[in-house]
Order: C-alpha cells, then structure tokens, then sequence
C-alpha cells in the first residue's frame, strides 16, 4: 500500500526533488516510522523503468531520484528549491499550500533522512551474491548517468520556472501599480470636482446673501464702513468730552443690555422685560441698530470668508477656465481640420480685390488735396491709397463725388456677379476660350491700412489680390512705393493698372474697348508715345526690384508683374483689367479660393439706418450666415451677443454704403458683402472678427476670441503720463491713426472708438495740469456734439477733428509749434545757456556797475541776458564760494552788437557790458574778482531743467557736457 501510493504521488508530482519531500511530508503527519520504506523503493522502480521504455526519461528520473537521495541532498542548493517547487505544484493541483512552520520542519528534516541515507549506506553492499553484483555494478553505473541528466534538466527546469516566476510576479507588480495610479487618478479627479463644486454652491450661497442684504440696504461696502467707523469715533470723542445726546441714552442703555445679555446666557427674561419697558421709537431704533451690527458682523464673516477661499476659487476657476478653453479650442481646431479636407477645386467662391493708387500730382501737395471733376486718385492714408474713380467706372456708378474731400473715408463692398463680368469682357472672349470658374469679384472699396493691417481672418489677409494704380504720366511716387512696400510685405499678388491713358496727347477714346482695340487706332506718334512711358515705368519697378512686362507680353505670371493700361474716364482697358483678375486667380489662386464650410466674417462699418436701426456690414470671406444666427462681435463696453434678425445685400454692381433697395436673404454663402440687422449692435466695433455661436461651441469662449483683437492693440499701445487724446470712428482707423502718431513721435495717453463724449473731453482735461500742449483731441471721422465742444472750451481742451489722417497732423502740428513758441518766449529769460570766458589782460574798461571788459569765450556760447559769476576759494577752509557779477546786458565785437557769440567766432575776443540789479551791492573789478579767474554763466537747477524742456534742441552735445562740468563747479545737486 505504501509504495503503490508513493508511485501515485511521484507520478503526479514534477520532476524535481519532490518526492523526496512529499511522502516525507505526509509519513511525519501520519505515520511515526519512515524507516521501513526507503530500502524496498528503489527494486520496483528500477523494475518499472526498465519495463516503460516507451515514456521517456520522465517515469525513470523518478527512482533515481529515490534510490540514492544521499547524492541528491549532499548539495546545497537543492533542498530549498524541491519545497518551493513542490508548494507550487501542490498550488496548481488545487491543494492548500502548506503552512511556514511545515516547510521549513521539512526542510530541516531533509539532511537528518540524508545522514541516515548515508549510515545505511554501508550496508547496502553486504550481501554480495555473485549473480547480483553485475547487476549492482550496472545498475551504479547507468545511475551517474542518470544523476548528471537529472540535474541539468533540474536546474534548467529551475531557470525557466524562476525566470517565468519573476516575469509574472512583474507583471502583477506592474498591473497593480497602474491599477493604483488610475485609483489615485480617480479619487484626485473626485475630489476636485467635489472641491470646485462645494466652493461654487458656496459662492452662490454668498453671493445670494449678499444680495438679499443689499436689496435690504444692510450690506455695507467698506467706504462705508470706514465712514461709519469714524463717525462711532468722532461720536465717541463727544461722550469723552462730556457732551451728552439725549437721543442716544436710551439706545445706550439698551446696547449695554444687549451686550450683557449674551454673557448671561439665561437671562433672556429680563431682556425681554427691559424691552417691552423702552418705547416703540426707541425699541425700532434699537433694533434697526441691532440689524445693522448683525449685518455688519456678517459682512466682515463674508470678507473674512472671501479672503480665505479667495486663493483656492481662483485656482478652482482658473483650472475649469483653462480646461473648458482647451476643450473649445480643439473643437475648433478638429472642425477646421474637417473643413478643410472638404474643400473641393470644382467649388471657388469670389476672390476678394482690393484696389490701391497714389495722389494726383500735378495740381495737389503734399498733405491738402482738393477735388475736382478730373481728380482720379485718393489718399485715405500715407502707405495705402484707393481709386474709387476707376471702380465707379467698372460699376457704372458716381460715389466718389460723396466722398468726404474725393478721398475713401469709410468703407464699402461692391459685388461684381459673373453674368456682369461676362458682359463687359465679351469683346475680348469672343471665342469663348476662357472658362470662368469663380462665381464672381467682390471688390472693397475701403481705406488701405484697414484691408492690410486690421480686416484680417485668422492672421491671413481679407485682400486675395490687389489691383495698384499708377500713373502713366507721373511714374512710381512715393505713395505708390509705400503701398509696393506693404504689398511685399503681406505676400498679397498684386497687378499695376497703367492708369490716365487718356491723359496721352493726341489719344482718340474709345470709350469701354478693349485696349489693344484702341492702341491701335492711335497714330503712331500716340503709340510711340505710350511706349516711351511704359519703358519709363518698367525701369522704374525694375529700379524696386519688381520685374514688369505689358500683361499681354507677360508669359511668366509667377515672376512678372502684368501692366494693364486703363482709362478711368473713358473705360478703355477696363475689360481687359477684369478678365486678367478672373483668369489669375482662378488659375494661380485655387487653393485659397476653396470655399471653406468654417466661417470667416469681418465687420467693416457700423451704422444707422432709417428703418433698419444700428446695422453693420460685414464681408463674409468663408462658411454661410443664415437668418436667426447667433452672433458674437467685438463691442466698446465688452462682447456683444445677439441674434441675426435679418440679411440683406445691396442690388448686384452697387455698394452697401449706397442707399438703395436691399435684397433680404434666408442664407447667404461666400464670399459676399451682407448688411446684418440685429438688436445691440450700437457699441460694434467696425474692423473685429464676426464669429456664430455653433450647437457645440462655448459662447464665453468665442466672446474672448473676438474681444482678442480689441485687447491685443490696446494692450500694444505704448501709454504715457503725458500724451494727446486718441479717438477714431472704427478699429482700423484707430489703429492707422495710432501708427502714423507712433511714427510722428508723438505720445498717446489714453484712446476710444466711436462719437466723442464728456467723459472723454474730461480724460484729455487732465493733461492741463501735467502738460498743457498735450491737452488736445485728435478725433479722426467721428462726430463731436455742441455741448461736448462747449465743455471741451470751457475746461481749456483743444478738440481737433478731421476727415483725413493728414489734416489731423497738420492741426495738431501748427499747434504744438504755437504753444512750444509761446512757452519758449515765456521761459527765455529762466533759460541760462552754459559758457566759460575768459577775461584779456588789461581790457577793463569800467570797473564797477556797469562793469566793461573784455573777454574771450573759451567754452560754450555767450549770449545777451546771460548772468554770469566767478568761484572763489578760501585759503583756510579750502570751500568755494559763487560771486554773482551780475548779467550781460550788451555784446560787441568791432564796435557791433551781437546777440550771440560762439566758441572760436570771436578770435580778438568781445567786449561785453556786466550789470546788476538795485537791489543787490555792486561788484567791482580788482576786489570780488581779477583777470586770472575765470568767468562762468550762472547756471541753477531751474535753468537746466527749463533747457531739458523748452531748449533741447538749441543745446548741443558738447553744451550737455559743459553743462555737466559747470555743474560740479558751482555745487549744483
């Protein structure tokens, strides 16, 4: 029974020093002799080994394990594992492990049954038969041959098991580590969504109290309570002095009970008592006092509450603010991206054309331009200039004439339909070999740096391509270079119109022809003529670094600007004009002509309308705008949300700013220029980004990205303690005005946008008292009121206003000199100029008051009304001491007089006349100073500061340093 079930335990048990360990285990817990069973066991394993040949080495390991285990235990290493190796296998069989204590009671058992192993060992060997030793000694030697398989075997099998051991044991450390971190993960997240929502209904619960104690008129801000904590002083201060208030007694009695009342803790009867005893009137006011405590005890909790939780709501705030705007943004961002792949070649939408120019030389200066019925280009600004005359005569229209000055003030979008374009270049695709793609031309006719440096969307330029008007008669003039210079440098393609072709002697109109047509019908002196100008022209981009060519003669687009010779009175060239814009940039410009589904609008002028109220228009770039939108735009006072009741556009080839019948829309797609009605669109700022509210975006989120552009600017505006008043019509205007101030050196203290009202009269009348010159508004396009202009004169602010940029300077300027003059004349005689003299030996020719010699100007310039001094030194005390002589009244050389004498211009020296006034003692020559010392100008701490301000620019550098050298002669701080 024993051996039958020792085979059933080897068989199932691995092939390591388990079954040594295991029938040991089982003998010590159920039978008290193990003896008998170690000498039968290794005769029927041998038996079964030879018999099963066909199982391999797993059946044969088994007995020779147990047949000689003295060899086996002899190594050290290997007991420990067998008990490691046989709690596992005893794990994987579903058995309960055993216990420490029974495995280590094994373990140390092991090299007991390993000594008895080798004191019956010399037994073995006595009975030595004849017939039985050969099989001994066969059986001894296929046993080290089996001992030495085992062993590798086990060893090996005891890598692969512990390295397998160590992979999963790292991988369960590794599992629940992660495990770990996504709990703390969790829990970290819990807590500070509880956290942000305890602060917030607690805030709530704050803000809700405080309001209902404001409604109540108990919630005291503190102003107030400092006022009525030095009115509870002054009062206390009366009492102290004796002064009694008869009305206050009794509130006082009842106070102190109050005050006692709470330390009683009981007493609340005779609280009660002493109540019903005062009077009704006394007992209101006790209690309206009372109230007021409670209330001002609450408020005080309220602020100590506040600054407590300040730090974590901001924080709170600041991580939900930051999380809600980054959820926003790639919301964003994956809309645009899917915008973007949608885009198709097949479908364009309407390039947008900007048309630049430059001023009409020949009759005009500079800065004032006057109009008359022949004046074909405008100046909004210095860099970037419009045409309207030649649109006008694309469109068949006269808006120019209600320009303020013929110059493009405010803005305007003209929407030219393809049937129109077709119309006007059918002469030249008479063939029919251009395929038009774009479904029109939307030209805006708007001031420059508007289109360039503030109508963008998304950094990119609103202009896809701009249209530069040159004179042929006058060439590139420096207008004309600073528009080239912008162009280049926002990347905008850009044709020349070769403008006033007309203007060529002996030139035959032929009005609206294509022309090629009307070149030749000229004769040849008018084309010989036309060529010489356009040889001039092409040297003079050529001189710019643009290469040029006639647009007909241009084979490469790429590098080449094409000319296209036009006439804005008579119309010739203007088909030829339209044609090269549609075939340019439907074949170089596709890819930003891909109609964007994502919507890009920007507000161009905000106005009333009869019928409509406040409006804006808008030029809608990309996406649709449909009726009932949510829009969001940039306002004075902050965003403004609202809701698009109505769109309308103007009837085809006609401008928004043109009063005519518009025509309403359910949808409109772009690119187009809509006119929106809205309610709250009176604060608009004219120049900002138009963005829609969609079903997945954050309104507060899209509110700060229009309010952006508005702050990104301010935020730029470098503001002075001592600067003009800024204030302009739109956001572009600002912003151009603003820049041409930068460049003028002129500073800004404080600036707004739209009509000018007292409060801003009153922010520029704080420049009276630092700087009186600065005490100006500078209003561009905006209207100023009668009472604002009253106000503006009574408080001493000068208010200029002007249609054009250049107006505004001009104004300005004649102003500042006038006042700088005024105060340079006021401060002349503070003004002290440094110099050093010289006195020539023996040219006294007065002694004493008024004192006559004669000098020689050493350093600086001596000028008439110059005081002037000598340092003495104290033999004893070595301290210096100033004389004053007194002031020059007169300066002569050669018997001349002169107002100014420099450093080198008298070579013979000059004679000048010292005088002083009644009220001080005369000096005189010989006792206060002699001709070894040297004179000095008597400059003070007032007098430099009075040069700094008035009299920088008469002082040279080399004054500055005498300046600085007089200074530490005469102990000037």
């Amino acid at each position: 029974m024993g051996r039958s079930k020792n085979k059933k335990k080897t068989k199932g048990k691995s092939r390591f020093a388990a079954p040594e360990s295991e029938p040991e285990l089982s003998e010590s817990e159920s039978e008290p002799e193990p003896e008998p069973e170690p000498e039968p066991i290794p005769t029927p394993a041998k038996k079964k080994g030879k018999g099963k040949k066909g199982k391999g080495a797993k059946v044969a390991e088994i007995p020779d394990f147990e047949s000689e285990p003295e060899e086996v235990l002899s190594e050290e290493e290997i007991p420990p594992a067998p008990t490691l190796a046989q709690k596992k296998g005893k794990g994987k069989k579903g058995k309960a492990a055993a216990p420490v204590e029974e495995v280590k009671a094994v373990v140390a058992e092991l090299p007991k049954k390993g000594k008895k192993g080798k004191a019956a060992a010399p037994v073995e060997p006595e009975p030595v038969p004849e017939p039985v030793a050969p099989t001994d000694a066969a059986d001894s030697k296929k046993a080290p041959k089996g001992k030495k398989k085992n062993t590798k075997l086990t060893a090996l099998q005891k890598m692969v098991e512990a390295r397998k051991a160590a992979e999963e044991e790292a991988q369960r450390r590794a599992e629940e580590e992660k495990r770990r971190r996504e709990e703390e993960e969790r829990v970290r997240a819990e807590e500070e969504e509880r956290e942000y929502l305890a602060l917030k209904e607690r805030k709530e619960q704050e803000k809700a109290r405080k309001e209902k104690l404001r409604k109540e008129g108990k919630l005291l801000t503190k102003a107030q309570k400092e006022a009525q904590k030095r009115n509870t002083a002054r009062l206390q201060q009366l009492l102290d002095s004796g002064v009694q208030v008869a009305g206050l007694q009794s509130k006082n009695a009842e106070d102190s009970d109050s005050k006692v009342k709470p330390a009683k803790g009981k007493g609340k009867g005779k609280g009660k008592g002493k109540k019903q005893e005062a009077s009704p009137a006394t007992a209101a006011t006790a209690e309206a006092d009372q109230s007021e405590d409670d209330s001002e005890d609450d408020n005080s909790d309220d602020d100590d509450s506040d600054d407590d939780s300040s730090d974590e709501e901001a924080t709170a705030a600041e991580r939900a603010a930051f999380q809600r705007k980054q959820e926003a943004a790639e919301r964003r961002e994956k809309r645009h991206q899917a915008a973007l792949e949608a885009r198709s070649a097949d479908d364009l939408r309407s390039p947008i054309c900007c048309i630049l120019g430059h001023v009409d030389t020949g009759k005009y200066d500079y800065f004032g331009f006057c109009v008359d019925g022949n004046h074909r280009f405008l100046l909004p600004d210095l860099t970037v200039t419009h045409n309207t005359k030649l649109l006008d005569k694309i469109r068949q229209t006269n808006v120019q004439e209600g320009e303020a000055g013929g110059i493009t003030q405010q803005i305007g979008a003209t929407y030219f339909p393809m049937d129109a374009i077709k119309a006007k270049t059918a002469l030249l695709n008479k063939t029919g070999k251009v395929e038009y793609k774009v479904p029109g031309l939307l030209v805006i006719d708007t001031p420059g740096h508007e289109s360039f440096t503030n109508l963008r969307s998304r950094g990119s330029s609103l202009c896809n391509i701009a249209i530069l008007v040159v004179d042929i008669m006058h060439g590139l003039e420096p207008q004309t270079l600073e528009s080239i210079r912008l162009l280049r440098q926002r990347k905008t393609p850009f044709i020349v119109a070769l403008n006033k072709i007309d203007r060529l002697y002996d030139w035959k109109p032929v009005p609206n022809n294509p022309f090629r047509d009307s070149l030749a019908l000229q004769s040849k002196s008018v084309q010989r003529e036309f060529e010489t100008r356009v040889e001039q022209t092409l040297v003079a981009f050529a001189e710019q670094g643009l290469n040029a060519c006639l647009y007909y003669k241009n084979k490469n687009l790429g590098k080449y600007v094409s000319l296209v010779p036009t006439s804005a009175i008579s119309g010739e060239g203007i088909p030829d004009l339209l044609l090269l814009l549609v075939s340019l940039t439907q074949s170089r410009m596709t890819e930003k002509l891909m109609y964007l589904s994502e919507l890009e609008c920007t507000v161009l002028e905000v106005k009333v309308i009869e019928g409509l109220g406040t409006t804006i228009d808008v030029v809608l770039s990309n996406g649709v705008l449909n009726e009932g939108d949510r829009i969001v735009v940039c306002g004075l006072n902050g965003p403004i949300t609202t809701n698009v009741r109505a769109l309308l556009t103007p009837q085809p080839m006609r401008e928004l700013r043109v009063k005519s019948a518009y025509v309403h829309h359910k949808t409109i797609k772009a690119a187009m220029g809509v006119k929106i009605c809205a309610p709250d669109l009176e604060k608009a700022i004219a120049g900002s980004r138009l963005l829609v509210v969609g079903p997945d975006d954050d309104e507060e989120d899209l509110e700060d990205l229009v309010m952006e552009d508005l702050e990104a600017m301010i935020n730029s505006i470098k503001k002075v303690d001592r600067g003009v008043y800024v204030q302009a019509s739109t956001l572009g205007s600002l912003e151009a005005l603003l820049e041409f101030l930068r460049t003028s050196e002129i500073p800004v203290s404080g600036i707004n946008i739209g009509p000018v009202h007292k409060k801003d009269v009153m922010r520029a009348a704080t420049m009276l008292d630092r700087a009186k010159e600065y005490a100006v508004m500078l209003c561009f396009d905006v209207k100023v009121d009668r009472e604002v202009m009253e106000l503006a004169t009574d408080l001493g602010v000068k208010v200029f206003t002007a249609e054009i940029i250049y107006h505004l300077f001009d104004q300005f300027k004649a102003y500042s000199e006038a006042i700088t003059e005024q105060k340079r004349k006021d401060q002349a005689p503070q003004a002290v100029f440094p110099c050093v003299l010289k006195m020539i030996p023996g040219a006294v020719f007065n002694k004493r008051d008024p004192i006559v010699i004669g000098v020689d100007v050493i350093e600086g310039a001596l000028r008439t009304g110059t005081p002037v001094c000598v340092v003495e030194e104290d033999p004893e005390t070595k301290e210096t001491r100033t004389v004053s002589l007194g002031k020059v009244t007169s300066i002569e050389q050669n018997h001349k007089p002169q107002e100014i004498v420099k450093k080198g211009q008298a070579a013979g020296g000059v004679a000048i006349k010292i005088e002083l006034p009644v009220y001080e003692s005369s000096k005189m020559y010989g006792r206060h100073f002699t001709d070894n010392q040297e004179i000095y100008s008597l400059i003070t701490r007032g007098s430099i500061d009075v040069l700094k301000e008035s009299f920088r620019k008469d002082v040279s550098k080399d004054e500055w340093a005498l300046i600085v050298r007089l200074k530490k002669v005469l102990n000037i701080a």
